[in-house]
């Protein structure tokens, strides 16, 4: 006989089932609930044109990168990586691997188009990633660090002039260093909160455009 669920592991699966957002992706056939952040900032911010190369960083399901390439309608480059397996998608390169890796990291990296000597092969990398949380907050606060400093030096090697960066970030320690060092790095930088995004969940969005590179040492 299978394991009974938790009480919360059932508060969860009701809340999920019951989940207007939920709702509305299963009825537009979309992957996740996740695709409505992704939509709301897109409008707002203009995130995504035809001829971009995306990457989508912590891509499983799929929701983000579904989004993106409907969108751009098969005139650009979409890569989708992340631990869990994603199911196949037509217009997205799906990988699994672990991108806090190096081989997770170069596993990617040869994904990615080829350019010029010299120039950048990424027009906007997003980053859904959260960690597994623990529920040690001082522990599960330094993972979700982790995770966005890794997303940003992604950038640094990676983006071109002109190009986006969207984080799922929680505010806490370390926080205010790196949004600091984002700042630095890209003309416009804002926090967003997607109507989509679970009123009890400490997730925000940070959505920065125009990348300027690092900062001059």
């Amino acid at each position: 006989m299978g394991k009974k669920r938790s009480a919360s592991s059932r508060r969860w699966l009701d809340e999920h089932e019951s989940d207007p957002w939920v709702q509305r992706a299963r009825d537009e056939g979309w992957r996740s609930r996740a695709v409505f952040k992704l939509q709301e900032l897109d409008r707002k911010d203009h995130l995504i044109k035809a001829g971009q190369a995306i990457v989508d960083l912590g891509a499983a399901p799929g929701g983000w990168c579904q989004y993106a390439a409907n969108k751009l309608n098969g005139r650009g480059t979409i890569i989708g990586i992340d631990l869990l397996p994603i199911d196949p998608l037509p217009g997205v390169t799906c990988l699994q691997g672990d991108f806090e890796s190096d081989e997770g990291l170069a596993q990617l990296e040869a994904a990615l188009p080829p350019a010029e000597p010299g120039s950048h092969r990424v027009d906007l990398v997003l980053s859904d990633m959260a960690p597994n949380m623990s529920g040690i907050p001082v522990a599960d606060q330094a993972r979700a660090m982790n995770l966005v400093e890794l997303a940003l030096a992604f950038c640094d090697d990676h983006l071109a002039s002109g190009g986006s960066f969207v984080a799922k970030v929680f505010m806490g320690e370390g926080f205010d260093a790196w949004l600091a060092a984002v700042k630095q790095r890209f003309a416009t930088v804002a926090m967003r909160k997607p109507e989509a995004s679970r009123d009890r969940s400490r997730e925000q969005y940070l959505v920065a455009r125009n990348y300027q590179g690092p900062p001059a040492v």
